[in-house]
């Protein structure tokens, strides 16, 4: 497929802090970040300091917890000069000079480690072009690009740093959470995203800026409702369960699951399926879902590991929508090429 100019500049890597010695986090076994009791003292020291520290979040955090909840604050000089920063903050910078300086004085082996040494206050990836995307927004939306078993996209605040284990896309309807999470871009994304062993590497590269939406998703009413409802449902859920979004998948796919909170997520699921089916004209396709092996496997040697079911389409269905995904996608750039050749 063809990345598409009108998925263009909405999908981002978090940024590549490059040292653990700018956070705050009291649970850093490697003693690397400060504890935050420091980050509160220097706060009351100086309100100043409240400018450059963030909450930090990544990808363990929005799938393990219930509530997508941060537990670690990140200094961010973004990319302001030494000079600046020492004057402004100077406590703040002592920190980073103790904790981060050391280690990035050894990157000295190519010209991209040896400018990080230099600018050792600086991450090694701002990803400015993210958090000028994110600027005047309230909330983004975000899925974990490492390599996850589920592709499980959910509202964060914007004013947070978000780490590079975080694909942030630069929009805040339900609707385009309904498309998102619906099992027409799943197919897409497990098509094309890369992978490690059976999980998925959600890279916005592949996933996102070449899928192609239906007409008119943003001011779609029926995608709206139906994923403010499927959202809210399963953000009840998962704190009623005191469980993140990897368990409460888990559970969605397991084959012995039984729990009639659990079917009616699916069902909440299907209906959103319907929806984004519907808004491309497809109503011909059938939502119906089996647990079904998500990849061969032989059973002679597979053992008591627990078996990669999942809650999905047949193959039929499966391969149908991913084809008329393909067409459409081709279709689209076909003609992006002739706007783009008429202007």
């Amino acid at each position: 497929p063809v990345r598409l100019a009108a998925n263009a500049g909405k999908s981002f890597q978090g940024s590549i802090v490059l040292g653990m010695g700018f956070t705050f986090d009291d649970t850093d076994r490697k003693d690397v970040a400060s504890p935050l009791a420091e980050m509160h003292r220097l706060i009351e020291a100086d309100q100043r300091n409240r400018e450059v520290i963030f909450p930090y979040i990544g990808g363990e955090e929005v799938n393990t917890s219930p509530t997508h909840a941060h537990h670690r604050y990140v200094i961010n000089f973004g990319e302001r000069s030494e000079a600046e920063c020492r004057q402004r903050w100077p406590n703040l910078m002592a920190i980073v000079e103790e904790r981060v300086r050391p280690d990035r004085a050894k990157l000295t082996k190519n010209p991209i480690g040896r400018k990080r040494a230099r600018f050792w206050w600086h991450y090694g990836s701002t990803a400015k072009e993210l958090y000028a995307g994110t600027a005047g927004m309230e909330r983004v939306l975000a899925v974990n690009c490492g390599a996850t078993p589920h592709a499980a996209f959910t509202v964060l605040p914007s004013n947070m740093v978000f780490a590079n284990s975080l694909a942030v896309l630069t929009l805040n309807t339900y609707a385009a959470l309904c498309v998102l999470q619906s099992r027409p871009h799943e197919i897409w994304a497990r098509f094309f995203g890369s992978s490690l062993e059976d999980r998925l590497r959600y890279t916005p590269s592949d996933c996102f800026e070449t899928f192609p939406f239906p007409d008119d998703w943003q001011t779609h009413t029926a995608l709206e409702a139906t994923g403010k409802a499927y959202y809210t449902y399963r953000a009840a859920l998962m704190v009623e369960n005191k469980e993140g979004m990897t368990k409460t998948y888990n559970r969605f796919h397991d084959y012995y699951e039984t729990d009639p909170r659990i079917t009616k997520l699916r069902d909440l699921h299907a209906a959103m399926d319907r929806a984004v089916l519907d808004a491309y004209g497809w109503t011909d396709v059938p939502t119906d879902c089996e647990l079904l092996l998500d990849h061969p496997i032989d059973e002679a040697t597979w053992g008591r590991k627990r078996k990669p079911y999942r809650y999905r389409w047949p193959d039929p269905v499966r391969d149908e929508v991913l084809a008329r995904l393909l067409a459409l996608n081709a279709d689209r750039a076909a003609a992006e090429a002739r706007a783009g050749a008429l202007l």
